[in-house]
């Protein structure tokens, strides 16, 4: 058999597969009927793919893709070439997975109209989708307007594993260029743990004296850990009587 009636077969053999299956259990009928909610994540990860391979159908293909990665959340960290490496996904599949966890991670990271920050657990409630799973860690700006509504964020560094490093004058441009009214900063522990460290509060004292200086107010520094956060406005406001950072 020559080369082009080798695609013919597989080819073939692959509708062949989809046919055996009942139209009601395949995964895009399943979502029509059902709702998106329905479909376990290896059948969402196989509607992306869009077809399988020769033996393997799609929602097997995204079923070992989620195995290869470590599961769903892995896989939405992994990058396009690390994705195109796994058996059967290639080039152009790796990117529409890569494509479409970015635009999840987007949509639930945009700011809400009028997004009122009234507290620390509002910035934890607001960046845990965006740092979940990360191994490095990385330090966000958010800056706020007269009424602590949500302007915009920005990642201002990426660090390591254990550190990450910050100026201030890092942190202060894109609040400058906003016109912020005040602001808040956050990064997030790898290690889960979201006690903040002796470099976190010292980090915490020069961005407050530089938001001092340039008449915009540091309300808090939030640590965020897998296993909850911590305030460093509180942390701090215990032991100093002058912290200012009230909401």
């Amino acid at each position: 058999m020559n080369s082009h009636g080798r695609l013919v077969a597989r080819g073939l053999h692959r509708f062949a597969r989809v046919l055996t299956v009942p139209v009601n259990e395949r995964p895009r009928e399943r979502l029509l009927q059902h709702g998106a909610e329905a479909l376990a994540s290896h059948e969402l990860v196989a509607l992306i793919l869009g077809t399988g391979i020769a033996g393997k159908s799609a929602a097997e293909l995204g079923a070992d893709l989620l195995d290869h990665a470590g599961g769903l959340l892995a896989l939405s960290r992994a990058g396009a070439r690390e994705l195109a490496t796994a058996h059967g996904i290639g080039m152009a599949r790796a990117t529409r997975l890569a494509a479409a966890f970015q635009l999840g991670q987007r949509a639930v990271t945009e700011p809400l109209p009028d997004l009122i920050v009234r507290g620390s657990v509002d910035v934890y409630r607001y960046l845990l989708p965006r740092l979940r799973g990360l191994m490095q860690e990385v330090f966000i700006v958010i800056a706020l307007d007269a009424r602590n509504a949500i302007l915009h964020h920005v990642e201002v560094a990426r660090g390591s594993l254990t550190g990450v490093a910050v100026h201030p004058r890092e942190v202060f441009r894109p609040l400058i260029r906003v016109a912020a009214a005040g602001a808040v900063v956050a990064h997030n522990h790898p290690s889960g743990d979201p006690n903040p460290s002796e470099d976190d509060l010292a980090l915490t004292r020069r961005l407050r004296r530089a938001g001092d200086l340039v008449g915009i107010p540091v309300l808090d520094h939030v640590v965020i850990g897998a296993r909850g956060y911590a305030s460093i406005a509180d942390v701090m406001g215990a032991e100093d009587a002058d912290w200012e950072g009230e909401w």
